[in-house]
Order: structure tokens, then sequence, then C-alpha cells
């Protein structure tokens, strides 16, 4: 029984079985529980009966050798359950705690990084921008870039999709959204191929689809622009078109 009492221990407590921690232990737990108290009474006297037997010469397997083998069995068997029980739950704990650990870190993950760079709440496809939102359209007669853009007014801000045609690359390219007041927020970027889009041989156009926290009544036009500040490849003005 070592530090553990159990109430199967009251018979081997009565015929005199336990160890000296364990009979001390289980000494204690009597004055709490009634119930190993009441059982205690039946087998009163039954140490004194036992001590009356005298042993059989020469065989080791005595009435009493066996009554106390099979009490030491039933306490490891309990032991052995309770260690299996605290190791179960203790493996459940772990699963719980790693489980619970990964959702935090995808919910952080999902927070940290909305899809193609759109404000919260942003979930239209660019095809759904397109057919739904008010679209302007224009071209750079020095660069012959041409595109269109369609906007979508959302709770956020402005859901915003690009058609771009008639470019080269290799070049890595963003969309940017001006205010009426002048200030400039990256809806997205992407990169243009070396063979470009809108040519013989190419793709007829690329589409890219973002979002920018300025609200449709504020946009003043969007650069098209070389990353990184460079070259402004193509403006389309919105002001005053919706």
């Amino acid at each position: 029984m070592t530090t553990e009492v159990q109430h199967t221990d009251v018979a081997a407590y009565a015929l005199g079985l336990l160890e000296e921690d364990d009979r001390v232990a289980f000494e204690g737990h009597l004055t709490q529980c009634t119930l190993c108290t009441e059982e205690l009474g039946d087998f009163a006297g039954m140490a004194a009966v036992f001590a009356d037997v005298t042993p059989v010469t020469g065989e080791e397997d005595t009435a009493g050798g066996r009554i106390e083998d099979m009490l030491r069995r039933r306490r490891s068997a309990a032991r052995s359950r309770r260690r299996g029980t605290a190791v179960l739950g203790a493996a459940a704990g772990v699963v719980l705690l790693a489980g619970g650990a990964i959702a935090g870190a995808i919910a952080a993950r999902d927070r940290a990084d909305p899809i193609g760079k759109a404000m919260p709440g942003h979930s239209m496809s660019v095809d759904e921008v397109f057919t739904s939102g008010e679209k302007v359209s224009a071209a750079d007669a020095k660069t012959g870039v041409r595109g269109t853009v369609a906007m979508l007014s959302a709770g956020w801000g402005t859901d915003v999709g690009l058609e771009l045609s008639r470019v080269r690359g290799p070049l890595v390219c963003e969309l940017v959204a001006v205010s009426r007041t002048g200030e400039r927020r990256t809806v997205t970027d992407w990169t243009v191929p070396a063979k470009g889009y809108g040519f013989p041989g190419t793709p007829a156009s690329l589409q890219v689809h973002g979002g920018t926290a300025f609200a449709r009544a504020d946009l003043a036009r969007f650069d098209v622009q070389v990353e990184g500040g460079g070259q402004t490849l193509l403006s389309i003005p919105v002001e005053g078109r919706g």
C-alpha cells in the first residue's frame, strides 16, 4: 500500500500483514472512514485464530502465506490500475493542451495574414467584384499599359479588382489606392513575367484582387507602379465617377 490507503486493506490490517508504514497510514485512514471501521469489526479475532494455526513443516505455501500473497497481489493490481489511469489522464491533458496551442496558432496566423491583403471581412472573388462592382478603365499613351479597376463598397472599406494588359516584364508591380487628400495605401502586389500580358502568344490580361481601408467616396485614383515607388505604369482616376 505504501503511501496510499485502500479500503481493500482492511483484512490485511486485521491479520497484521501490513508493513509498518502501511499500518500507520491505515490507522489514520480508519479515523476518517466509517465504512472501513465497520468492516474491521467483522474481522475481529481473526488474527488470534490464525496465530494458533501451526504451520506445516517443509511447506512454504502456508495458509497465512497464501492469504498474504493474495492480499499483496490485490494491492499491487490496484496500484497498477491507478498508475494506468494517471498516465491516460496525463496523456489526454497533453493532447488537449497541444490542440489548444495549435488552434490558437492557426487563429493568430489567420488574423495576421488576410488573403490577398484584403481588409477583415474580405471574401469576394475577383470575378464577383467585376460582376457587381463599379468599373473604371484607362490607358497610358506613354507606356501602352491598359487597365480596368472594379470597386465594391464594404463595411471595412472598398473591395478592389484590377484587370491589366499590354504590360511586359519581368517586373514586380503594386496597385496603390490614392485618397482625395493624397494619402497612399497599397492594395496588392504581383509579378509580371518577361513575356507579359496582352501580346500575341501571351495571356490576354492579368487579374488581381485586394482591398483598401479607404471608403469608395474617399478614393481619387489607383496607380499601377513598379514596386517600391518606382515608375508609374498606369493611373486610373475614379474621383467623381461613382
